[in-house]
């Protein structure tokens, strides 16, 4: 009779509180599984001093919000991104026309993407926050392959309006840090938080 292996059952049970799939894809590939259950905080009502802390601040509020409906054990990872340019916070543009400007207003140019991380754990009730930052330097598409790439839709989903692993990575011409946290989550600052709470990421694996 052949042998059978049993999938691996992790610790805990991961919460991912944003609709991103480019998160769950990379939490995904680092051998966790989490349930996504997306918080619903209206991210336009809430400020901070800095683009950097505006961040943590979203990351920290949609991880509180979707906690409190948790059961006890499980875990929550919260996560919100933005783009820092000339100092400004820079999310989600509202518009193909905003989309457009912003591309031409960063072309030839660097900023740096920000993402705030939140892990709340509703067993012991402890909380690990933390932000990354990534510098992205962006190329310089024309103006028809900027018309194109905002005609695709895809910018219009994404913190910055640019996504280094989809349509405009032709358009990126290098980062410096952490890809992950471009794409949307830092999984070495990720590892940190968790062991600050006394977790190790190994078991969240799914797999053995």
């Amino acid at each position: 009779m052949p042998n059978s292996v049993s999938p691996r059952v992790p610790a805990r049970h991961v919460v991912l509180a944003s609709a991103s799939p480019a998160r769950l894809k990379l939490l995904r590939s680092a051998g966790l599984d989490p349930e996504v259950r997306v918080s619903g905080v209206d991210e336009d009502a809430i400020s901070a001093a800095t683009p950097g802390e505006l961040a943590l601040v979203l990351a920290e509020e949609k991880a509180r919000v979707v906690a409190e409906a948790c059961a006890d054990g499980e875990l929550v990872i919260g996560c919100d991104s933005v783009l820092e340019l000339d100092g400004r916070a820079l999310g989600k543009p509202a518009s193909a026309e905003e989309a457009t400007a912003r591309w031409r207003a960063m072309r030839g140019r660097s900023g740096v993407l920000r993402t705030g991380h939140c892990v709340l754990d509703t067993l012991k009730g402890g909380r690990a926050s933390a932000t990354a930052s990534t510098v992205v330097r962006f190329g310089t598409p024309d103006d028809a392959e900027i018309a194109a790439y905002v005609a695709s839709g895809e910018p219009l989903h994404v913190a910055g309006a640019f996504t280094l692993d989809g349509r405009s990575a032709p358009f990126i011409d290098g980062i410096d840090g952490d890809h992950g946290n471009v794409i949307g989550l830092s999984l070495p600052l990720l590892r940190g938080l968790l062991a600050r709470l006394d977790i190790a990421i190994t078991d969240l694996w799914t797999e053995g």
